[in-house]
């Protein structure tokens, strides 16, 4: 288990926490482009990162991301007037453009240019820089002598015909819902009925192996026939995991959700036919994790030797989060190094992992960005 400030080090991410200042070393996914489709477009909320800020597009076509107070007298700038490449604040009238310049005060017309000029250059709102791959609006929130190039992550590359992009709202902190990801041995229980028939094989051996991109994860399972069934899974800093699930129409929100305690039928757990009721494996996995509160307190767990693997996890993030802190370079920095994919196979009991593992989730040959 974690001690309670191991479990606040790694679950908090607010400005000025240690795992908020590394994740901000990475582009952040803030919004869908077509949020905000069109030049002068009405501005959205972003909530990111615990902190509250808005998106807008100017005139121009360029993509702003600002925060949400205005430097004025902190009046929200959702409600701001999209216009003429900056987003006014209705309040007094203040202007910003996408990098976070005042460049309008009207409500001062009696001001000196001079004056004004020290007005505009005290009045600058907090603002990161944005750009968009695969659909998605991504922001960049760490300090601007550390910005990396965008990482080469393979779906933001391909056509746009051979993309689906979508998101739902999980009611629990980022970390369960990594840990899920990388869990095996639920899947012979919580998703039993639902998953693979060899995922009933319960997981006995555990990899969990660092990399330039992040870490990798291989579960193997022995079906008793001489090789060993190995599943091997990716996760690419600082936090890349992808989950599919049925939304509610026209919001974010899952159709099966802890208000409704996920639909589960009792009727068809009992029968078997159903491990815990609910459908869908994406529904099983947010049924769990979000049952362990907004944050679950990993001081109060027990941990077995089936969660071989979290554990590696969380030392392993603790360690970047003290490589960080003594200013070590952190994984991820190179676009490249995201050239990898998650794979399964078999091989002989006793071969080498990591050897084997290199070969098949590494991508020889870039995907071309459409």
């Amino acid at each position: 288990m974690l001690s309670q400030k191991e479990n606040e080090m790694l679950t908090r991410v607010g400005p000025g926490t240690p795992m908020g200042e590394l994740m901000r070393r990475y582009w952040i996914p803030a919004a869908f482009s077509h949020q905000i489709a069109a030049p002068d477009c009405p501005p959205v909320r972003v909530r990111l990162m615990g902190e509250n800020l808005v998106l807008f597009r100017d005139t121009q076509g360029r993509v702003g991301l600002i925060d949400e107070r205005c430097p004025h007298r902190t009046a929200s700038m959702f409600f701001g007037r999209n216009e003429e490449s900056g987003l006014r604040c209705v309040y007094h009238g203040l202007k910003f453009d996408v990098a976070g310049n005042c460049v309008d005060v009207p409500c001062v017309p009696q001001a000196s240019e001079v004056q004004k000029r020290n007005l505009l250059s005290q009045l600058k709102i907090k603002a990161y820089p944005c750009l968009e791959r695969g659909d998605v609006v991504w922001a960049y929130m760490g300090p601007p002598r550390h910005k990396p190039e965008f990482p080469e992550l393979e779906w933001t590359r391909v056509p746009k015909a051979q993309r689906f992009v979508t998101r739902h709202v999980q009611e629990c902190n980022w970390l369960q819902g990594l840990e899920g990801g990388f869990d095996p041995t639920h899947l012979s229980f919580l998703h039993r009925g639902d998953a693979e028939k060899n995922r009933n094989i319960v997981v006995t051996l555990y990899e969990v192996v660092p990399t330039d991109f992040g870490f990798v994860v291989g579960t193997g399972r022995d079906p008793g026939q001489g090789d060993i069934l190995w599943n091997v899974n990716v996760m690419l800093m600082p936090f890349h995991k992808i989950l599919s699930t049925e939304n509610i129409p026209g919001t974010d929100h899952a159709v099966r959700n802890k208000h409704n305690d996920y639909l589960i039928d009792r009727v068809q757990q009992a029968s078997g036919a159903s491990y815990t009721g609910m459908k869908g494996l994406g529904t099983q996995d947010c049924a769990i994790q979000e049952s362990m509160g907004p944050i679950a307190d990993r001081s109060a767990e027990h941990l077995l030797a089936c969660d071989a693997a979290i554990v590696k996890i969380r030392r392993l993030l603790l360690q970047t989060l003290q490589d960080h802190a003594a200013g070590k370079p952190v994984p991820g920095m190179r676009p490249e190094s995201y050239r990898v994919r998650s794979t399964r196979y078999e091989a002989p009991r006793g071969a080498p992992f990591a050897a084997i593992m290199n070969e098949r989730v590494r991508i020889d040959v870039p995907v071309a960005a459409k």
